[in-house]
């Protein structure tokens, strides 16, 4: 007897509930035909042809730029993509360019076409900023003085013989064999190299001396936004004590690939190890306990990497001209410190392509991970749904012309009312061009998805809405900067968490 015979013998013994009986009826009748059609082989395999016939364009591509890419260099970040979901892909149809090394020569063409949703790892012109000799002989405060050779050539001698006690390094733009030299052993005629004073009084821990590695995120170019990595930073110690001073030992004062770990060093190894600190927390915590303030450290850093930024910026500016759009790059670069007994901070060099492979050192894997997913969230690239598949209603679920008006009560005015010509009333609705709209909507996802990095620019602190912002060089910050500028200070006097 089958299963609808069976139930309706049971109900018929069921007297005077005719219409329960036809009730109950239906819904075994029902399921059972439900059971029959959709359990069949032939249907599950119908389901199955529709899921693997389904369109993938909605997966997202990474795309990978620079040489001898199957050595593994970059296994950390791909792992990263991977989890985030992306896939890697050989063709010019990308949504992200991973470029370890600088684009924008050989990927010229392709670079200068590219559609609104996709996204490179690196800005036109940040050589500016990462080349060595550039960066060294910029004049740029909290750089040692450094000398072009030969141009620099008389400009040195003077300098050396003003400052009879100090020494000074040889060094190529590769950073690379690197020495203290005497004057009379270097070659003032060379084309290959500069002359930089040598920081001769370092801050040691356990008697080594370190440097810190601090990254640095450049969302925007004019204007100008940048955030730096504050979940930790990188140290790295030279493997030999520095004290007795010996300059034929460049292991003393040079760190190189097979630095010095911190979980290897006396002094920080009991709070990076046992009590589970990163790096900079360890770093902080040793010298609380030696009666120092590293915040004096920090504020020194964060100051550096602003003053690169904003000289450096007008070079990069010129050079995103030759691209029809300024939006589609982003770039995270490595600053590298080292910092005096007297807690004094000085820029040796900023890192293009900064390395994040834990090969060499594995306990840094999680560290590696935790910035490029960082930087990911930062930029907008771990969202599910890929940017340019995204309908009017779905970005606006994110973000929506209402999350970035500012000065409610100014843009109220009379003055703001009828008219658009005074700074304040430029952070309007009425008064915003859609560049500085497109900008502000970036920026406020920027500080929605920010994790573990903080904006140093522009900088946390509140303004009068009408002050115009004059550095430490005495220059006038551009307008585009300037705008950007009162609209964070706006939001800050909206909401405290942006002043923070």
């Amino acid at each position: 007897m089958s299963l609808s015979d069976t139930a309706s013998k049971k109900i018929e013994d069921i007297p005077n509930h005719q219409y329960y009986k036809t009730a109950i009826v239906t819904i075994v009748l029902s399921i059972g035909m439900w059971l029959a059609i959709y359990t069949t082989p032939k249907y599950i395999q119908y389901i199955c042809k529709l899921q693997n016939d389904a369109p993938r364009d909605h997966q997202k591509t990474v795309r990978a730029f620079g040489h001898n890419l199957e050595s593994g260099y970059l296994h950390n970040v791909f792992t990263v993509l991977n989890r985030i979901g992306y896939i890697n892909t050989t063709s010019s149809d990308w949504d992200l360019l991973w470029a370890h090394n600088y684009p924008f020569s050989t990927l010229a063409s392709e670079l200068k076409n590219l559609k609104p949703h996709q996204r490179v790892n690196k800005f036109p012109g940040s050589g500016y900023i990462t080349n060595k000799v550039e960066l060294a002989t910029s004049g740029i405060k909290y750089i040692p003085p450094a000398f072009r050779l030969p141009k620099d050539k008389q400009k040195f001698l003077e300098y050396a013989g003003a400052n009879p006690g100090k020494k000074f390094v040889e060094k190529n733009n590769d950073h690379r064999d690197i020495r203290i030299k005497n004057i009379t052993d270097i070659n003032l005629n060379g084309n290959s190299t500069f002359i930089q004073e040598f920081v001769d009084d370092p801050l040691l821990i356990s008697g080594y001396k370190f440097d810190i590695g601090v990254y640095a995120i450049f969302t925007s170019i004019d204007p100008l936004r940048i955030y730096i990595y504050k979940g930790d930073f990188l140290l790295r110690f030279c493997p030999v004590k520095y004290y007795p001073f010996d300059p034929q030992n460049i292991d003393k004062y040079v760190v190189g690939d097979d630095y010095l770990p911190t979980w290897n060093v006396p002094g920080l190894k009991y709070y990076y190890k046992t009590l589970g600190y990163g790096m900079g927390e360890s770093l902080n915590a040793y010298l609380r306990s030696k009666g120092r303030d590293p915040s004096i450290i920090w504020k020194q850093i964060e100051d550096s990497i602003r003053i690169v930024g904003l000289t450096k910026e007008r070079n990069l500016v010129e050079s995103l001209k030759r691209f029809p759009s300024k939006e589609n790059f982003f770039e995270m670069m490595r600053f590298d410190f080292v910092v005096t007994e007297d807690l004094e901070v000085f820029l040796m060099e900023a890192n293009m392509s900064p390395n994040l492979s834990s090969a060499h050192f594995p306990p840094n894997r999680l560290f590696f991970e935790q910035i490029i997913y960082n930087l990911l969230g930062l930029v907008g690239l771990n969202n599910a749904v890929k940017s340019n598949q995204m309908s009017t209603l779905e970005n606006e679920m994110r973000v929506a012309d209402k999350n970035i008006m500012v000065y409610p009560d100014e843009c109220n005015s009379a003055l703001c009312s009828s008219s658009c010509i005074s700074p304040m009333c430029g952070l309007c609705r009425p008064c915003l061009s859609p560049e500085n709209k497109r900008n502000f909507l970036r920026a406020y996802l920027e500080h929605m998805n920010r994790g573990e990095c903080k904006r140093i620019y522009p900088p946390l602190t509140l303004m009068n809405s009408e002050e115009i912002i004059i550095y430490d060089d005495g220059e006038e910050d551009t307008p585009e900067n300037q705008l950007q500028y009162r609209w964070f200070n706006g939001k800050c006097l909206m909401d405290s968490s942006w002043c923070t």
